[in-house]
């Protein structure tokens, strides 16, 4: 394969990821769970597998969904989704935001009580797909704190760059950047 991919072996999965461009001096490898069933289901077994016992998943919306899913289907355990703005079926929502480093601005995630107080003293599981800056994550662990839940573990099948090095996160494997 060429320097425009890179490949990824997972969860059992072999995948060749696109590289794009982010910057003048930076690429990355995308990382993307939509349609690939077999991707996902294997990435979701293998965390379950890592992750502490938990009442609840938490997850941003969109692209860690597929996982989400797939975890709750295995774990029996409902998932909820912190969503990027703020839909008319939703009980009083609450916003989290934070300043991402990535896209210079400002980030928004709510959730609404009708599933924020299910999370009340319940172990919260959080879920994303990669884990990069930790941006997101600081968005969904304000608001499962906002909602006093008890936060058991972060996880997501890749860790990025940096990310990689962190202990507070569980991940399956590493995910470079290419830096030009």
């Amino acid at each position: 394969m060429s320097d425009e991919f890179y490949t990824l072996k997972i969860a059992g999965v072999e995948r060749q990821l696109k590289r794009f461009a982010v910057s003048d001096s930076l690429d990355i490898a995308a990382f993307i769970l939509f349609g690939d069933v077999e991707l996902t289901e294997a990435c979701a077994k293998a965390l379950i597998e890592k992750c502490p016992e938990f009442d609840y998943i938490v997850t941003p919306e969109a692209k860690s969904i597929p996982l989400a899913y797939e975890m709750s289907k295995i774990s029996g355990k409902k998932y909820i989704v912190a969503r990027k703005g703020v839909k008319v079926y939703m009980d009083n929502p609450v916003k989290y935001s934070v300043r991402s480093i990535t896209t210079q601005k400002e980030q928004s995630l709510y959730l609404g009580h009708e599933d924020g107080d299910l999370l009340e003293g319940k172990r919260v599981l959080i879920v994303d797909d990669v884990i990069s800056t930790g941006e997101s994550l600081k968005s969904v662990i304000g608001l499962v704190n906002e909602f006093k839940g008890n936060i058991v573990g972060c996880c997501a099948p890749l860790a990025e760059g940096d990310a990689a090095d962190r202990d507070d996160i569980i991940f399956l494997e590493k995910l470079p950047l290419f830096f030009k």
